[in-house]
């Protein structure tokens, strides 16, 4: 009897090592909690931004092209570009000294502002956020006797999925002093 229950006891002890055995194995396995998924590997990408306008038959008139890199890396803080010129827009006037009149004047930036980040691949297409503004010269107006120019404005933001190596316009809209349009085309080639 004593044989039967020292063999009983070797048997649940052999039983309990192979089950904590078990045990250690799959806590081993297991990724602990709030640990990060690795990384994907970074691609960088060269960005073609062209800037077209189109007259009112939709044939081009006037085209400008900028460029820059972004990359995949969620750290990237991606692309930004600012180019133009600094208007004067008279904004008051007052009588000074020997009633001679002052005028004064504040200035805006009028040109072109690219900004595109949160660059993400998708296959054989690129998703993009960009924000656009592109403004110029409209001629002149006449108010009250003074000159002052005509700005016009046009803004746009949005995410964008743009295929490699092709053209693609991202952004259209039409100028509203005429029957033109502008367009924001890029294009993104990956570089090696």
């Amino acid at each position: 009897m004593r044989k039967t229950a020292q063999f009983a006891l070797t048997c649940c002890l052999i039983l309990i090592s192979a089950s904590a055995g078990n045990m250690i194995a799959q806590e081993s396995e297991k990724v602990p909690e709030g640990a990060k998924a690795p990384e994907p590997p970074v691609h960088f990408y060269h960005l073609e931004f062209v800037v077209l306008e189109t007259g009112p038959d939709g044939k081009p008139t006037n085209s400008r092209t900028y460029s820059g890199t972004v990359c995949t890396s969620r750290t990237d803080r991606g692309f930004s570009m600012r180019t133009g010129s600094r208007v004067p827009i008279a904004t008051g006037s007052f009588e000074g000294e020997k009633n001679k009149n002052t005028t004064q004047f504040q200035y805006l930036d009028v040109g072109v502002s690219i900004d595109a980040h949160d660059a993400r691949e998708n296959g054989d297409k690129l998703a993009l956020s960009i924000t656009a503004e592109i403004s110029s010269l409209g001629g002149n107006q006449n108010i009250s006797g003074v000159n002052e120019p005509v700005i016009r404005q046009n803004r746009w933001q949005g995410s964008v999925l743009v295929p490699l190596g092709k053209a693609t316009p991202v952004f259209t809209s039409d100028v509203l002093d005429n029957k033109g349009g502008m367009q924001l085309v890029v294009t993104v080639t990956p570089m090696k």
